[in-house]
């Protein structure tokens, strides 16, 4: 059994045939805080890695891979960058004007910082996503399973995941993404920005985004500008959180 530590998200293992029937208190080794945990525990049934036959849970933590980070073929062509939605470019053109106002507020992202971006995505657009964002100075991570993709997001502090409905359906693959992210304390869940590429729904939809319980979404067909539409909803959500940044001393996404 998987219980997840409430203070500080630590998760332990304990084998279920030797725990009692009733309560039983643990200590746990990272925070010290003291956990409750009974058959009906919240921390160990809500947990995306308690649900039975999940590839990240198969073996050893030591056993796991991650995913590995995306390079560019030095002998690639890259394809120029074109937007056939004469809306969306239009679209994406005034809120770049009315939001420039506000970027020089807040605590900003440094030149040279790069934002790790895990995609998470089936075969027919992992390597158009992973490919975009690299060229633009994100530093892409590239999971080609569920086992991947949960174990980089506990080894690494992921800033973006970048979700596809369609990523590694046999494993179910996007729920257990969800589930996961849905587990981090608020704070945690404020310093990472949720995308969901769609097939169905229309980039940059607050609402559908509000519904799907993400931070943006990006329709399939706009892959293409990806790096533009996330530039502008990075300034949207960080002008979002700007005087609780500033509170707190942190950075802006």
């Amino acid at each position: 059994m998987i219980v997840v530590c409430q203070h500080c998200s630590t998760r332990l293992q304990i084998e279920s045939d030797r725990t009692p029937s009733g309560s039983l208190k643990v200590r746990c080794p990272k925070c010290k805080n003291t956990l409750n945990i009974n058959s009906g525990s919240p921390a160990s049934d809500q947990s995306a890695l308690n649900v039975g036959g999940s590839p990240a849970t198969e073996h050893p933590r030591y056993d796991q891979p991650t995913a590995p980070a995306y390079k560019l073929s030095t002998l690639a062509e890259v394809d120029e960058v074109a937007v056939n939605d004469e809306a969306l470019t239009a679209l994406l053109e005034l809120l770049s004007k009315g939001l420039s106002k506000g970027a020089g507020r807040g605590l900003q992202r440094g030149a040279s910082q790069r934002r790790k971006v895990l995609t998470c995505a089936s075969p027919t657009y992992r390597e158009p996503i992973a490919r975009s964002l690299t060229e633009n100075g994100y530093q892409a991570f590239v999971a080609e399973d569920t086992r991947q993709a949960v174990e980089t997001m506990r080894a690494n502090q992921m800033e973006v995941v970048l979700l596809e409905p369609q990523f590694d359906m046999a494993e179910q693959g996007a729920a257990f993404i969800v589930r996961e992210i849905n587990m981090l304390r608020p704070a945690q869940r404020r310093r990472l920005f949720f995308i969901l590429v769609s097939p169905s729904l229309r980039t940059m939809d607050t609402h559908a985004a509000f519904l799907n319980n993400v931070n943006a979404i990006i329709n399939t067909n706009d892959i293409r500008d990806l790096p533009r539409i996330l530039e502008i909803a990075f300034r949207e959500f960080n002008e979002l959180y700007r005087d609780l940044n500033q509170a707190l001393n942190l950075s802006a996404l």
